[in-house]
Parts: structure tokens; C-alpha cells; sequence
């Protein structure tokens, strides 16, 4: 008689709630874990599309949608096979135009920005001529020889011009007073303290001749 085969296999427990509550979160944790590996490698073998939606016991909500969930759901409340693409659509074509305007601004920013730049460098090639028209209005020690020796005749020139200029104006306000030779306006100014001079020294009576006149 053949003797029994009295070795224990591993037996299949029956699946009942887990009275542990610490035990039934670390169990939700690992098998959430395992369904969503689960589902993503039926979606890479086959290319389905799938969406789960889990809430666990705390009442925390998980989800896993391949390609989203919100499509797939979308599908399948409405039963439109067609509309998870059309959504698709006008996701992308919001973003397109959102992308479209966004490149729009920039280029005007870019745009603002050329054009301050050369209106500050046509701002800078004015600023510059005027000052190289204007040199004069340098301080001296920042001249070179060159502009020295312009200044030099520059003030010359002026100094000319404003004797014949005060020459002209004393001519024309005092002509009878004036002595009968051509002068200009610095000879006529020594003209007149010199004149001042004697004028002064005429008033002043001699004392020796004070004295005299009173022994008289």
C-alpha cells in the first residue's frame, strides 16, 4: 500500500479585512503600489489605456491614468470613444496660441529694447559733437595744445572786437569831448585817467605859492 503524501504545501488563506489598522495602511500602501505597476506594465505590453482612481482607508484619493486620467474618465462617463482626442486637441491648441503670443510680446520687448539702445547711442554721438563744438567750455587743464592755441587767439580776437566796440559807443555818447585822434577803447580809457591825473593836480593849489601870495 502506498504510503501518503503527508508533506504540507503552502496553503491559500482566504481574503478577509485586516482588523489592524496600522496593518491595514501598510497593506493599502504596498498593494496601491503593486496595482499601479501592474497597470503600467498592461499599458506598455498592450497600449491600453487605463485610469484607476483609489481612495484609501483614511480617505486620501490616488490615481493612475495612462495617458491622463481625465481624458480616459471624460470617455467613459460620456461614452464618446473620440473625445478624450478632442480634448487632446484643445489642450494643445490653447497652448500653441498661449506659446504664439508669448513669443509675440517678446518680440516687441525685443523690439523696445533695440530701439532705446540706439536712440541712447544717437543721445551719446550728440552729447559728443556738442562737445566738440563747445570745447571751450572745458576745464582748462583738460585742453590739449592745439585747443590752448585756439583759445589763445579766440580771447585775442575778443579783446579786439570789445575795443571796437567801447571805442564806437564812447564816440558816438561824448564826440565833442573826445580828443581829435583815432584811439581805441583801451587807449581812450589811459587817455582819460591820465587826463583825470592832471585835472586833479591843477586843482590842488602850490603851497609855495600860497605862501608867497600872503607875504604880498
Amino acid at each position: 500500500m502506498a504510503k501518503q503524501n503527508l508533506s504540507m504545501g503552502r496553503k491559500k488563506t482566504g481574503c478577509t479585512k485586516i482588523l489592524s489598522k496600522s496593518h491595514r495602511h501598510v497593506t493599502f500602501s504596498k498593494r496601491r503600489s503593486g496595482l499601479f505597476k501592474k497597470a503600467s506594465e498592461l499599458c506598455t505590453l498592450c497600449g491600453a489605456e487605463i485610469a484607476i482612481v483609489v481612495f484609501s482607508p483614511a480617505g486620501k484619493v490616488f490615481s493612475f491614468g495612462h495617458p491622463n486620467v481625465e481624458p480616459i474618465l471624460d470617455r467613459f462617463l460620456t461614452g464618446n470613444p473620440n473625445l478624450g482626442s478632442k480634448k487632446k486637441q484643445l489642450i494643445e491648441a490653447h497652448q500653441n496660441a498661449n506659446v504664439r503670443e508669448l513669443n509675440s510680446y517678446l518680440t516687441q520687448i525685443i523690439n523696445q529694447v533695440e530701439a532705446e539702445k540706439k536712440y541712447g547711442e544717437a543721445l551719446g554721438h550728440i552729447r559728443r559733437a556738442n562737445q566738440r563744438q563747445c570745447w571751450w567750455e572745458a576745464p582748462i587743464n583738460e585742453l590739449g595744445l592745439h585747443e590752448l592755441e585756439q583759445l589763445r587767439v579766440s580771447i585775442e580776437e575778443l579783446k579786439k572786437n570789445v575795443a571796437k566796440q567801447a571805442n564806437k559807443i564812447l564816440f558816438e555818447s561824448t564826440p565833442n569831448s573826445l580828443p581829435h585822434l583815432e584811439m581805441n577803447g583801451i587807449e581812450y580809457v589811459e587817455f582819460l585817467e591820465s587826463k583825470l591825473k592832471v585835472d586833479a593836480a591843477s586843482t590842488i593849489p602850490n603851497a609855495y605859492d600860497v605862501a608867497y601870495g600872503d607875504l604880498l
